[in-house]
C-alpha cells in the first residue's frame, strides 16, 4: 500500500459516519418525557476488532478500560457501551453483555461454547441533573434495547442514545459523527456523545470552533451567524451549566489493521479533535474518553508482526495519518453533534440559538 503524505485529507464516507467503517452497528435507546432525558449507545463492530483507549478527563466513569490496555491479556473489543447515568449507567453495559453471551460472543475462558465473557468497555456522561429526574437513569435495559437496536443503517444524530441529555457548554449536546476515506482506501471514522463543559461555539462570534475543519462543502450551509441576529448574546454569555455535568465520549474506528498499541495511539491523538471544538477541555469534572477500534480490514504496510509501535518508516507514516485523520473525524463529529441537536427545557440548541448560522434555501 502506496505511503501518503501526512495532511492529504481524503474524502467523506457515503454516510459521513461512523457505520463507513464495513462491519461497524450502532444502535441507540433513549427515553424522553416523563421524568426521563437519558440514554445508551452501543456499538458492536465485526469479529476480530481490537481496540484500546485513552482517558484524559479529571472524572471519568469508566468499565473494562484496564483491559484495553496495550499491557493486558486480550485485545478482543465485542462492544463499547456510551451512557448518560454517569457511573449509575455503566449498568446498561451488562444488558450488553448478556446478549453477547446468549449469542456466544466473547472471550473463551472454557471448554464449552458457552463459556465466554464479552469483553464491554463502557463509559458515562454525566446527565444526572438537567432536564430530567436524578434517578431516572439508564440500566442493563437500556443496555439490551440498544443492542438490539444496532444496525449497519446511517447513525441517527442528535438527541438519541447517550446524548439525549447531554449538553455542550450552555447549548444542547448529542450524538454526532463523521469519516473520512483516505486517498490510500483506508476509512478513520467517529461518533461523538458531546456532553462538555466548555463551550463548542465562540461566544463573540458565534461560530463553531470545529467547523474550519470540515472536509470539502461539509458545512457548507453555515455562515457566521449575522450581527445582531446571534440570538440573545448576553444570555449565551451568562448561560452556565453546573461544572460537574460534564463528559465527552467518543469511538474512532478504522478499517486499517492495527495493533492494540497503536489503537492506543489513534485514541490518543484523538484527543486533539476536542482540543479543536471544545474549549476548555479535559478539566477535571470532565470525564473524556476515547475508544479506538481496528477492525483488521485493510492492510497498512509491513512491519507490525507483534504487538509494539513498529519503527518501520512506511509504517509509521501510514499510522501517522490514521491518527491525524481520527483527530479530524472527531472535530467534525462534535460539529455535527451541535447541529443535529434540538433544543429541550433548560438547554438551547445551536441553530435555535443561532438561527442566521444557517443559509436558508431562499437564500442559497
Amino acid at each position: 500500500m502506496p505511503v501518503i503524505e501526512i495532511g492529504q485529507i481524503g474524502r467523506a464516507g457515503p454516510r459521513n459516519d461512523i457505520t463507513d467503517v464495513a462491519g461497524i452497528h450502532v444502535g441507540h435507546y433513549q427515553r424522553i418525557g416523563d421524568g426521563w432525558l437519558t440514554g445508551t449507545t452501543v456499538i458492536i463492530p465485526p469479529s476480530g476488532t481490537v481496540g484500546s483507549v485513552d482517558v484524559r478527563g479529571g472524572g471519568p466513569s469508566t468499565r473494562e478500560t484496564d483491559a484495553l490496555d496495550p499491557t493486558t491479556l486480550t485485545g478482543a473489543v465485542h462492544a463499547v457501551c456510551l451512557s448518560g447515568g454517569s457511573s449509575y449507567g455503566l449498568a446498561a453495559a451488562d444488558g450488553v453483555m448478556r446478549r453477547l453471551e446468549a449469542n456466544g460472543v466473547g472471550f473463551h475462558v472454557g471448554s464449552e461454547p458457552h463459556m465466554v465473557v464479552p469483553i464491554v468497555p463502557a463509559a458515562c456522561l454525566f446527565d444526572l441533573i438537567g432536564a430530567g429526574e436524578f434517578t431516572k437513569r439508564p440500566d442493563a435495559t437500556f443496555g439490551e434495547a440498544a443492542f438490539d437496536a444496532a444496525s449497519e443503517n446511517p447513525v441517527p444524530q442528535g438527541n438519541v442514545g447517550a446524548g439525549t441529555g447531554g449538553h455542550a457548554g450552555h447549548l444542547k449536546g448529542g450524538i454526532g459523527s463523521a469519516s473520512v476515506v483516505l486517498p490510500n482506501g483506508v476509512t478513520v471514522a467517529a461518533l461523538a456523545a458531546l456532553n462538555s463543559g466548555g463551550n463548542v461555539v465562540d461566544l463573540e462570534t458565534g461560530e463553531l470552533y470545529g467547523a474550519r475543519y470540515g472536509l470539502s462543502g461539509e458545512f457548507s450551509s453555515l455562515v457566521a451567524p449575522r450581527a445582531g441576529l446571534t440570538g440573545d448574546a448576553a444570555a449565551a454569555k451568562t448561560a452556565a451549566v453546573a461544572a460537574p455535568r460534564n463528559t465527552v465520549l467518543v469511538v474512532v474506528a478504522t478499517d486499517a489493521t492495527l495493533t492494540k498499541t497503536e489503537c492506543r495511539r489513534v485514541a490518543m491523538s484523538a484527543h486533539d479533535g476536542l482540543a479543536r471544538s471544545i474549549t476548555p477541555v479535559h478539566c477535571m469534572t470532565d470525564g473524556d474518553v476515547i475508544f479506538a477500534l481496528s477492525t483488521q480490514s485493510v492492510p497498512v504496510s509491513d512491519g507490525a508482526g507483534q504487538d509494539i509501535i513498529v519503527t518501520d518508516s512506511r509504517r509509521a507514516y501510514q499510522l501517522d495519518e490514521i491518527m491525524a485523520a481520527g483527530a479530524n473525524a472527531v472535530t467534525r463529529a462534535i460539529v455535527h453533534a451541535a447541529l443535529a441537536a434540538t433544543s429541550t427545557p433548560g438547554m438551547t440548541a445551536y441553530l435555535d440559538r443561532y438561527p442566521s448560522a444557517r443559509i436558508s434555501r431562499a437564500s442559497s
